[in-house]
């Protein structure tokens, strides 16, 4: 073989070689490139693997769910905006630590972690987590075993932490009391029924549609009211008699929330942490609770919000380490049950997003990466 040949046989593989490590060191990312509807602005591209620096770990993603939430967030409706072009995803995934920055301790390469990727507000940039792999802040990390599957881990850190903090922190309900709260066939509602039940609280739970009473007090709810065809302030009096009720969570805003208000207690308290009754709603002004005056100045019933970014803000990371491992160790043990989600590949996102807004539909899609398999799907 002459020399020129040698040299072109040299040359092919060295640009062969550098594909191959280009190709190690990028990775898939669902990216918007600026704010509109989710399926008209996400592309997926090509990144670079980035690197962990101090009190960082790298992780290899092996499953993330799509929230409505996420979606507000690109369509530009949510609480807090990120630069774009950004990496969609601002909530909860699940995989493996590939790598740990300096100085990084407490955790080790391999080690299977949920990561509570929820941009705490004030707070600095968090990774999205539609890519393959993203960079986190070793306080965001919580070790999860193995026999929990990536669907019921990847959706650990948002809506079961969410009902956690509602019912036993933001209103410390105690046992024997009664708790009201609209959308209770919602996610959080359905986790907040569970959890109640485990703790010995009461609930009267307020659903939109007839058919779906049954479903709730299967689910555990102690009283279902229909708005549908019944009238909530005359039920919620008379379920709850002369004490009456002074908690309640609601997740509707609107009218809706306005009746809860109304159906408290003298000394009642609501907290607001959705407002489904304006969901495709883009002007703030909408954005209302026609409030009683009389009901809020002379039975002085409060009325306050919650939102899980602002909860993160306001924490330290080890207490938001605490009630995340309080989380972990309900649904490990079944107290609090996540439904399966239904798995996509990257590729296949427009599909995925439309499902997502679906009405009642029912399973959380997710996206996945290496199948995305837990134990409990194969």
């Amino acid at each position: 073989m002459d020399t020129r040949r040698l040299e072109g046989v040299g040359k092919a593989l060295d640009e062969f070689l550098h594909k191959v490590s280009e190709g190690m060191n990028h990775m898939r990312a669902l990216v918007a490139g600026k704010v509109g509807e989710p399926a008209d602005v996400l592309r997926l591209e090509s990144r670079p693997v980035p690197t962990p620096k101090a009190g960082q770990a790298l992780i290899r993603v092996k499953a993330t769910p799509i929230h409505a939430s996420d979606l507000h967030v690109l369509r530009g409706r949510y609480g807090f905006s990120p630069e774009f072009p950004t990496v969609g995803g601002h909530m909860e995934c699940v995989g493996r630590i590939e790598a740990l920055g300096p100085d990084t301790e407490g955790l080790k390469i391999g080690e299977r972690v949920v990561v509570a990727a929820v941009p705490a507000v004030p707070g600095p940039h968090v990774a999205g987590t539609w890519q393959e792999y993203l960079v986190a802040d070793a306080r965001r990390l919580l070790p999860v075993p193995d026999h929990l599957s990536d669907s019921s881990a990847c959706q650990l850190a948002v809506n079961p932490l969410t009902a956690l903090l509602l019912v036993t922190r933001e209103l410390d309900v105690q046992p024997g009391e009664w708790l009201l709260q609209t959308a209770a066939g919602s996610t959080v509602g359905r986790l907040v029924i569970q959890l109640s039940r485990h703790l010995g609280i009461r609930t009267i739970n307020v659903v939109r549609r007839r058919d779906a009473v049954e479903e709730i007090k299967a689910l555990g709810g102690d009283e279902v009211i229909c708005t549908e065809d019944e009238d909530l302030l005359q039920r919620v009096a008379e379920i709850a008699g002369t004490a009456g009720v002074r908690k309640a969570i609601d997740c509707v805003a609107g009218d809706v929330g306005a009746q809860v208000s109304q159906a408290l207690a003298p000394g009642g308290e609501v907290v607001v942490y959705g407002a489904l009754s304006t969901h495709r709603q883009t002007d703030p002004a909408a954005l209302t609770i026609p409030l009683q005056a009389r009901s809020v100045i002379y039975e002085t019933k409060a009325v306050r919000g919650f939102w899980l970014n602002r909860w993160f803000g306001t924490a330290s990371p080890e207490d938001a380490l605490r009630a995340l491992s309080q989380v972990r160790g309900l649904v490990v043990d079944g107290v609090l049950r996540i439904p399966q989600g239904q798995p996509f590949p990257l590729e296949r996102f427009i599909e995925a997003i439309s499902l997502a807004e679906t009405p009642a539909h029912g399973t959380k899609p997710l996206f996945v990466f290496e199948d995305g398999r837990g134990e409990d799907d194969r």
